[in-house]
């Protein structure tokens, strides 16, 4: 038997479904990932296409079905998708926050408690970082994959050696290992890190922005590209929003 339920929701991506309809997938703030039919949603006359762009917060009324929900009430709670889509560089890095958020949570992991679904409020307040322009896009990016990836179970080691525990800073980076590394545990293919990178990076994830924000632009290029490859290397395959990614 059908059953109604509604829930908030951050939309994540949408694709076409016919001549007029579209599929939605949601991160949901008490139910995990959804992915629901919104029917007539492309047809000029749809009371609700509008409200179900990627990166909006929702309130929506879904009818469960076996393989996919249907849409059956929307209202719009914060439209993001609007100051995001006129800025390319917010635009990329909110779809590569989208598409982070659907991988980790496909089969509706690490989402936290009922009482605290933290993938769901980490994007939620990441999008409204970017749509409300309080840091550099990219700093939003990276603050947030850092995060999202701690919350799943694989926080990087951004002062202590990730193998020995030997109390930091160190300048060295192995992304296999967890993060920084002794020189005296430092395997092959680490990398060298200036001290700035690495306190930024340590920054991102324990969302320190004053740190972040003074930081110069050659540590936030060097911790942009330990961060991308971080998570490509969890995620097991490269996101395709990232290389679209202006860095600076």
């Amino acid at each position: 038997m059908q059953r109604l339920y509604r829930d908030e929701a951050l939309v994540l991506r949408t694709h076409k479904l016919g001549e007029a309809d579209r599929i939605i997938v949601m991160l949901t703030r008490h139910h995990g990932q959804a992915r629901a039919v919104a029917k007539g949603v492309r047809r000029t006359t749809s009371r609700f296409g509008a409200r179900l762009e990627p990166f909006s917060m929702i309130d929506v009324q879904l009818h469960a079905g076996r393989s996919l929900d249907v849409v059956t009430q929307v209202e719009t709670i914060d439209p993001f998708s609007h100051p995001i889509a006129t800025d390319y560089a917010m635009f990329t890095c909110a779809q590569t926050m989208a598409e982070t958020a659907e991988r980790l949570t496909e089969d509706d992991g690490d989402l936290g408690t009922g009482d605290s679904p933290q993938q769901f409020l980490l994007l939620y307040g990441a999008l409204a970082a970017l749509a409300r322009r309080r840091h550099a896009p990219g700093l939003v990016l990276d603050s947030y994959l850092l995060r999202a990836l701690a919350l799943a179970g694989w926080a990087p080691s951004c002062f202590d050696c990730a193998i020995c525990g030997a109390p930091g800073p160190h300048t060295a980076f192995h992304v296999q290992a967890g993060g920084a590394v002794c020189e005296s545990c430092r395997p092959a293919g680490s990398v060298t890190v200036d001290p700035g990178a690495m306190a930024l990076m340590g920054a991102l994830l324990s969302g320190d922005w004053r740190l972040a924000d003074a930081s110069t632009t050659r540590d936030r290029a060097q911790a942009s590209g330990l961060v991308s490859a971080y998570t490509t290397w969890h995620l097991e395959r490269r996101l395709r929003s990232l290389a679209l990614v202006e860095r600076a």
